[in-house]
């Protein structure tokens, strides 16, 4: 199989944890993955990693809060493939969870925003045209549980424990922008959802995490490899609807 007649899939931040999981378990599948990395010593090593698994995978320098990589991305992908079939946003940044909404600083709320919504957005614009060149574009969004509003309503959810104002508003921005580029995109063929992988051992997760990443990786492979009749505009966790 030619590289053209595979499907390509782009990770972000796919050097370390749920973002390598993801890339590996796609290329398992036989998708061409992009491994985006903002760093380029930790991206190749991850790539070699996935290459020597007998994955078709390559380094993607890529930082989605720096506009001009963004660019050089697009360009790429458009040169070398033509179209970009999968993104799946997961970069992303937490703060620590000792700190309480009327002390947070507002740097750190800020912090939080740039890469987990607005980086999201800068890069998912970007590669949309490649998405769109794509016989069945797939968008997936990594959310968390702390960005429902419903589950933090409720003070017996375990999530109470870990109320995050930076990160967790984030993520509920990021729902919504989940919502709205589903929406406008309902009459294609693109698919977008949001995906909460759960607490994850993981350097963001900690090692009191009782997931895997291999669990953590479940549900966004899931969706980014959904047939045509699959659902757009969720948020899922363990191939299940979530609350927002």
């Amino acid at each position: 199989m030619s590289n053209s007649d595979k499907k390509i899939a782009l990770i972000t931040g796919a050097n370390k944890g749920i973002g390598y999981e993801i890339a590996r378990q796609l290329g398992k599948r036989g998708y061409l993955v992009l491994v985006g990395s903002r760093d380029k010593k930790r991206g190749q090593s991850a790539t070699d990693r996935l290459r020597a698994e007998g994955i078709d995978a390559y380094l993607q320098i890529l930082d989605v809060t720096h506009h001009p990589s963004l660019v050089r991305a697009h360009d790429f992908i458009r040169n070398e493939y033509g179209r970009l079939d999968v993104l799946v946003n997961n970069a992303g940044v937490v703060h620590d969870k000792v700190l309480k909404p009327s002390e947070i600083p507002l740097d750190t709320v800020r912090e939080a925003f740039e890469p987990n919504f607005f980086g999201t957005i800068a890069v998912t614009q970007a590669l949309l045209p490649l998405l769109r060149k794509s016989e069945a574009g797939r968008i997936v969004n990594l959310s968390s549980s702390l960005g429902s509003l419903t589950t933090l309503s409720d003070p017996t959810a375990f999530e109470g424990e870990f109320r995050l104002l930076g990160y967790g508003a984030s993520k509920a921005a990021l729902n919504m922008f989940t919502v709205q580029l589903a929406h406008e995109l309902r009459n294609t063929s693109i698919k977008v959802n949001s995906a909460h992988p759960g607490w994850i051992k993981t350097d963001m997760g900690g090692a009191e995490a009782p997931g895997t990443v291999e669990e953590g990786a479940d549900t966004p492979v899931w969706l980014a490899t959904l047939p045509a009749d699959g659902p757009t505009g969720g948020f899922f966790s363990e191939r299940k609807p979530m609350l927002w």
